[in-house]
């Protein structure tokens, strides 16, 4: 009985294959040889003059560690109460941690654009040129911690600068090179292609179009440059997608558009000040789609009240399509236009609504933000000498939090503090107050409020192991 069945089935795919057009190659390609003409291929020309304009940047960074006895003391209160007061209290000791990034020169008189989450927090910061052997102190010049860039600056002259290119011109397919300096090794140059464009919702940074390469991007090579194969600065390299920290094949760089807007600021103002329109933005769905003409866009959910866009005369629903002339094909392409507009300037918005094309103008207001650490210090904190914030993506990154573990973190302690003195370090995370579990900064001020006027245990994870301090 097979054998019926196997021919009928021949029989009934023979039917269809005339039905099927298959586009194919010429199968006469011509083939040229490599070798046939005695020559190297190589890209050295493209990437010999920008790799002069690739920095080497090591950090520093000043923490406090307690004494083994200390330590242990701290992680179980029952051995402090059995050594009572017969052991002194001993000072805590100074530890210094260091890394190392990568850095691109944009400036002959020695300005220097790298990742933020490189230089952030760092007591020093030293720089070192190809081919030099000195070693330059480097003064960060502005931080721009919502896409990760910064500028820093060191003392010299004549130095060779990066030549950007234009990142919007860049093609799925691109070849490119990424340098910098992986684990320490020196400057390394590695190739790829450009595997995605416009990458957003990575979850790194607040403003995100990355480009994504399989360039091998590796630990130390944050802040250093991605170049196309004319050795133009096409972006700046900042993250891997790794669940080991090792290169998979998917990393990601700022566009060098986005990067010489931030840089210029930083480097004028010292500082980001971003526009702000007032309203929240969401993508077209399926369903949505059928009921615009325009199938892209940014659609509008919710508008502020007094917001420039209320004045503008904008409202729910409608499906914003350019700004100022830009074409907004979705809803982190306005975030991002938007955010790149100072604040006061007037712009013109294209959208539609009832299916007919309208134009408002609006004055940006200013978005509040914090511009630097130094000006977020005066932030008022519930817990006395902490600064304090809710684990994101960005955060996660940095201090390589698990993405299981919960809390809030403790991003600096003020040196002689209160909180010093009970033990938070930075980078530890509240996990715990007595019985209250802690997610949020709203679970932390009701456990605080709770237990106002008790002494509290407060449960922290530190690097993956519970502590638990005690609070007056």
């Amino acid at each position: 009985m097979k054998k019926p069945i196997l021919l009928s089935l021949i029989a009934s795919l023979s039917l269809f294959a005339g039905t099927i057009q298959i586009a194919q190659m010429p199968k006469d390609s011509p083939r040229q040889d490599a070798t046939s003409s005695n020559v190297i291929l190589s890209y050295n020309n493209a990437v010999k003059n920008v790799k002069q304009s690739v920095v080497n940047i090591a950090t520093t960074k000043k923490t406090k560690q307690s004494d083994q006895l200390n330590e242990l003391m701290m992680l179980n209160p029952f051995f402090k109460e059995f050594f009572g007061n017969r052991l002194p209290e001993l000072k805590q000791q100074e530890r210094k941690s260091h890394s190392l990034g990568s850095g691109v020169i944009i400036s002959t008189d020695g300005y220097i654009v790298t990742n933020n989450h490189v230089v952030e927090g760092a007591d020093e910061i030293v720089v070192t040129l190809p081919n030099d052997e000195k070693e330059y102190k480097a003064k960060v010049i502005g931080e721009d911690s919502k896409t990760d860039l910064a500028v820093v600056k060191i003392d010299a002259k004549n130095l060779h600068v990066a030549s950007f290119g234009d990142s919007s011109n860049l093609l799925e397919g691109d070849v490119v090179f990424a340098i910098g300096n992986p684990f320490g090794v020196g400057e390394t140059i590695t190739q790829g292609i450009v595997s995605a464009l416009n990458k957003n919702n990575v979850g790194l940074n607040q403003y995100e179009n990355f480009i994504q390469t399989d360039a091998s991007i590796n630990p130390g090579n944050s802040g250093g440059a991605l170049v196309d194969s004319r050795g133009a600065l096409i972006g700046i390299n900042s993250a891997i997608l790794s669940k080991g920290g090792g290169n998979n094949g998917v990393g990601f760089a700022i566009p060098s558009n986005m990067v010489q807007k931030i840089a210029t600021s930083l480097v004028e103002n010292g500082k980001i000040e971003r526009g702000f329109m007032g309203v929240s933005i969401s993508d077209l769905t399926s369903d949505l789609k059928e009921l615009y003409d325009n199938k892209q866009g940014a659609l509008i959910v919710m508008v502020e009240k007094d917001s420039p866009a209320e004045k503008g005369g904008l409202q729910v629903s409608d499906l914003i399509l350019e700004v100022d002339g830009t074409k907004i094909k979705n809803s982190n392409d306005l975030k991002n236009t938007i955010a790149a507009i100072a604040p006061e300037s007037s712009v013109t918005i294209t959208y539609e609504r009832d299916k007919k094309i309208k134009t408002a103008k609006l004055k940006l207001a200013k978005m509040d933000t914090q511009s630097s650490k130094a000006e977020s210090k005066g932030a008022s904190s519930p817990i006395e000498g902490l600064d304090l914030t809710e684990i994101n993506n960005q955060t996660r990154m940095q201090y390589q939090i698990p993405k299981e573990t919960e809390g809030v973190l403790v991003t600096d302690v003020q040196e002689d503090s209160k909180a010093e003195l009970m033990g938070f370090r930075e980078g530890d995370i509240i996990v715990q107050i007595e019985q209250k579990r802690i997610v949020t900064m709203k679970d932390l001020n009701n456990a605080l409020k709770e237990y106002k006027n008790h002494k509290k245990r407060v449960i922290i994870n530190r690097q993956n192991y519970r502590a638990i301090l005690v609070m007056p």
